[in-house]
């Protein structure tokens, strides 16, 4: 086969290899197929290209354009799927593997915008939680919001996943309006700079978007200010090494970090052999140790079973492990491809000899396995091997040393308390999980362990049809975790834009903080609307536009006529001595969803017009009890708006119900969609 020359994309410009170039060889046939690097790429140049091109293009975007963008480009890599697949082979990836790294990476761009249309505004500003009160009368509010950073995301990948890599970090910085310089794992790069090419040559993104370094980034991390992320995912020495450059440290530049973990997964003491869990745990265990030939930062390396129970784990693992075929991952037959190259194939050897000097290899012979169509001695190949360490409480290297390829070590323990122990041993873990179908076993895992792990998975016989795996870091959860996993956390939603912004606590009146956030808040000045906002459309309302209703007497029919029409006859409405004990009523009160039928009585208008539908209600409050004779009014006002589609968009209203006084009796939020 030709080789493949790997450009970088830098300053707008594709950049062939040149000096410092490194050859790449197939992970299949050991044979060189790629060369990727360029020790002349002028990374000042990309820095100022992203600060100066890309992040303003991406400011003047909202969140929703942004998203709207983000799954635009989901969409064109779903149509390309096959050329990522035909080449993600020779890393030794499998068919199903590429629906982890390929397939899961477009999803996670398609979570991410559709969370940014949902729960992000339609603007500029993200208003990060609730206004504070600062002052006695509300004439002096707080509110905290993030804005996009000024700077640049540096992104520095492993090679085990090089879209899903790639995209999982991707989509929340374009998300937050910050450029990114992408800088894969060179084993793997080739499939990246594929990716990238795609998303370039697309159209979608604004120039300086996004750009790739394909091989070395040289002195970039030396040129970082205060406005610039670095989110790296790889081994711990290596993101020791990087965090402790001098410059990240003196100008404060953010380090999101998610490094390699002892992951373990716990067999619950009620999950015995011949029960749903027992098989389940054997599947889950047997599935992150092939999958992606076990180069999986979530992969399980520690499996911890009742000590009277590790015999029966480790044959039923070994069983289904002798099933696995390995070989040439474009055969259909294939279950376990190889790992990416014979360096890392070396690695996880000399890893393996470390683990075996404290654990037994009860499964899997390195130098007597069968590949089917390749070369097992030139492919970097590997069987699954299994190993079972009887002291676990004495052993260290267990704890320590991760051989990242198909390798676990079954330990038992004493009861859940000692099992909790040992997970913990990791010094933190992006993920360890829990097989059980008691939920005092899964509360009491979370209580010990919870401070150790950055996500627990828990599933049982009510659960696995649907679960997503052990290993399955999802875009909407975060994912990440303290200690040795690196301390940091990506995806989780919306928390995972966050990283690239800045939290902002902004002080001010009302007016203020209702003009920065375009969300109109209470004690901000109100504007008298032309007509009764019900008839205006969605682009004629404007923020803080406000209608005040006529009010209405409740009478003691009106209380009586509803407890009869609904059936809700609820003491404190009808039996006037009852309800005097009480010490929240005065007597008989009317109910409360009767004041809000009553108010929707007031401020609605009853002709057809751009009003589509009332879509929920929320923050709703009752303040004070309404009684037989009070009168009640309302206060209509429109609080925020958010464009849904090209032919409606949805009003956010602020209702204030109040009495005969003036006092404030009931508060809500009410959601309509309004036609353009």
């Amino acid at each position: 086969m030709s080789v493949i020359e790997v450009s970088s994309f830098a300053a707008g410009q594709w950049i062939e290899p040149g000096a410092g170039a490194r050859n790449i060889a197939s992970a299949i046939t050991g044979e060189v197929m790629a060369t990727a690097g360029n020790s002349a790429l002028d990374v000042q140049a990309m820095l100022d290209h992203a600060r100066t091109v890309g992040g303003p293009a991406l400011r003047k975007l909202t969140f929703h354009e942004r998203a709207k963008m983000i799954k635009a480009l989901a969409q064109h890599l779903g149509q390309h799927k096959q050329e990522l697949y035909d080449i993600s082979f020779e890393t030794g990836a499998t068919q199903s593997d590429h629906m982890i790294d390929i397939d899961g990476g477009i999803g996670t761009m398609f979570v991410f915008a559709s969370k940014g249309r949902r729960e992000m505004p339609d603007g500029n500003i993200y208003l990060d939680g609730d206004i504070e009160q600062l002052s006695r009368n509300g004439t002096f509010l707080g509110q905290h919001v993030c804005t996009p950073l000024h700077g640049v995301a540096i992104h520095i990948n492993a090679f085990n996943f090089p879209v899903w890599g790639m995209l999982e970090k991707l989509a929340p910085t374009l998300l937050a309006g910050v450029p990114a310089i992408v800088k894969p794992a060179t084993n793997s790069c080739y499939v990246t700079e594929l990716a990238v090419r795609l998303m370039i040559d697309s159209g979608i993104l604004p120039t300086g978007a996004l750009q790739l370094v394909s091989g070395g980034i040289g002195d970039m991390l030396d040129r970082l200010t205060c406005q610039d992320v670095v989110s790296f995912t790889g081994s711990a020495d290596t993101a020791l090494k990087l965090r402790s450059n001098p410059v990240l440290m003196r100008e404060g530049v953010r380090f999101v970090s998610e490094q390699d973990s002892l992951n373990s997964s716990i067999l619950g003491p009620d999950a015995v052999p011949g029960s749903p869990e027992f098989d389940l745990f054997v599947k889950e265990v047997s599935r992150e140790m092939t999958a992606k030939a076990g180069q999986k930062c979530t992969a399980i390396r520690r499996v911890l079973a009742p000590q009277d129970q590790v015999d029966s784990v480790i044959e039923a693992l070994s069983t289904r492990l002798s099933q696995v075929v390995i070989g040439n991952p474009r055969l259909e037959t294939t279950r376990m491809g190889a790992l990416v190259s014979n360096g890392q194939k070396a690695d996880v050897l000399e890893k393996v000899a470390i683990l075996g000097k404290e654990a037994e290899r009860v499964f899997g012979d390195p130098l007597n396995f069968q590949v089917d169509g390749a070369d097992r001695e030139k492919g970097a190949f590997m069987p699954p091997m299994l190993f079972h360490c009887a002291n676990p409480d004495t052993a260290e290297r267990v704890h320590d040393t991760e051989a990242f390829g198909p390798v676990s070590t079954v330990m038992g323990y004493r009861d859940l308390g000692h099992a909790i122990d040992i997970a913990n041993r990791g010094q933190g873990s992006l993920v360890t999980s829990v097989i059980t179908h008691d939920p005092a076993v899964a509360r009491d895992v979370v209580l010990g362990a919870g401070a150790y792990h950055g996500r627990i998975y828990i599933n049982n016989r009510d659960s696995m049809k649907e679960s997503t795996g052990h290993g399955s870091p999802l875009p909407h959860m975060v994912h990440g975790g303290p200690g040795r996993a690196g301390g940091g956390e990506e995806l989780g939603g919306v928390r995972g834009v966050k990283h690239y912004m800045q939290r902002t606590a902004i002080q001010g009146s009302p007016e203020i903080l209702s003009a920065i956030g375009e969300k109109w808040v209470p004690g901000a000045p109100e504007t008298k609307a032309p007509a009764h906002p019900f008839t205006r459309r969605f682009g004629e309302l404007s923020i803080g536009e406000t209608l005040h209703s006529a009010s209405r007497e409740i009478t003691l029919d009106d209380i009586e006529h509803f407890a009869n029409f609904t059936g809700d006859t609820f003491y404190a409405h009808m039996d006037d001595e009852a309800a005097e004990r009480n010490p929240f009523f005065p007597g008989r009160v009317a109910h409360g969803y009767l004041l809000l039928s009553f108010a929707a009585g007031l401020f609605v208008d009853p002709n057809e017009g751009p009003v589509l539908a009332n879509t929920g209600l929320d923050e709703l409050r009752f303040m004070k009890p309404v009684s037989a004779g009070d009168s009640i009014k309302v206060r209509l006002t429109v609080k925020k708006k958010t464009r849904r589609t090209d032919a409606y968009g949805e009003v956010r209203w602020h209702v204030t119900l109040t009495n005969q006084d003036d006092e404030k009796v009931a508060e809500y939020e009410l959601l309509t969609m309004n036609a353009y």
